[in-house]
């Protein structure tokens, strides 16, 4: 790097940086595994054992991870299905198990709107998107109704949205004529909140060519809420556009609506109590714990499926 003609290219030499950045990091990971492994041999310690499993673990799976973005911070939008307040308690049970897994791994999740309509949350952390990315997709519980007076079983289903946060270069090249923007403002704390002396400062803004909507109330001003707003716009315009192979914005028309269908992942409180992926087979009847946060046997699965 000292090299004067290693800088002549600064971004490839940018980009060299950042993968040397990468493999040192990795390298030191990998070594302080060894040298527990080197103590374990001398005093066995049950618990140092499993945390040392659980780290080659994470070192193991981050190397089935081939996209550049799976490296990055994700967005998380969980959306009610149809249903009215079942749906809508289903959403927000399942916005808490992921922020509940995030804290477990160490992330830093934070809510961006929490919207009965559509709750966000941005998740940093190293490979967030990466493990988070197979989530999206619609879920199902099935459950003894707490909206019921007569105590009927109900099943209810939300959609989960994932998204990679998007690096200022890529949102710097994406550029929304402002006649394709719709925007709304309302009181932090949902549409029409109660407390009228509130301003509006949460902003919520529809790509109207698309449907494609986001929104933050998060920031104390409304300027600070519209740019994240726009940003995570962008990113989820520019996630479209690499699913539906479209260079240009402007050739983007698909309308975007929940993609309803068959489910990834099954949740049954009632008659008996089970958690079941139906991609990979994975299942537990532990579902308190999974409802808490406790993915890692869901998520992991779905990596090593990707590398299949």
């Amino acid at each position: 790097m000292s090299d004067g003609d290693f800088w002549r290219d600064r971004k490839e030499a940018e980009e060299r940086v950042k993968t040397l950045g990468k493999l040192q990091s990795f390298l030191a990971r990998y070594r302080e595994v060894e040298r527990g492994i080197q103590e374990l041999k001398k005093v066995f310690e049950k618990a140092k054992f499993f945390e040392l499993k659980r780290k080659f673990r994470q070192l193991e799976l981050e190397q089935l991870f081939s996209s550049a973005r799976d490296r990055q911070a994700a967005v998380l939008t969980v959306y009610p299905g149809a249903g009215g307040e079942d749906a809508e308690d289903w959403a927000r049970m399942l916005f808490l198990m992921y922020e509940g897994f995030a804290r477990r791994r160490g992330w830093s999740p934070k809510v961006l709107d929490e919207n009965p309509r559509g709750r966000a949350m941005e998740i940093r952390g190293e490979y967030a998107y990466g493990y988070l990315k197979r989530e999206a997709g619609v879920h199902r519980l099935v459950r003894i109704s707490p909206f019921s007076p007569k105590h009927l079983r109900h099943t209810s289903f939300a959609l989960v949205e994932v998204v990679p946060d998007l690096p200022p270069v890529e949102e710097s090249k994406i550029e929304i004529p402002e006649k394709d923007l719709k925007f709304d403002f309302f009181r932090s704390g949902g549409p029409g909140g109660q407390n009228v002396n509130k301003v509006e400062t949460a902003v919520r803004i529809t790509h109207l060519p698309t449907g494609a909507i986001a929104s933050s109330q998060v920031e104390r001003s409304q300027a600070q809420n519209r740019e994240r707003a726009l940003k995570l716009l962008k990113a989820k315009l520019f996630h479209l556009m690499e699913r539906n192979q479209v260079a240009e914005l402007q050739n983007l028309r698909v309308k975007v609506k929940p993609e309803w269908g068959n489910q990834i992942r099954s949740y049954v409180l009632n008659p008996y109590q089970l958690v079941k992926d139906h991609r990979t087979e994975v299942e537990t009847a532990k579902t308190d714990e999974v409802l808490k946060g406790d993915l890692d046997q869901f998520v992991e699965a779905e990596v090593e499926l990707m590398d299949a």
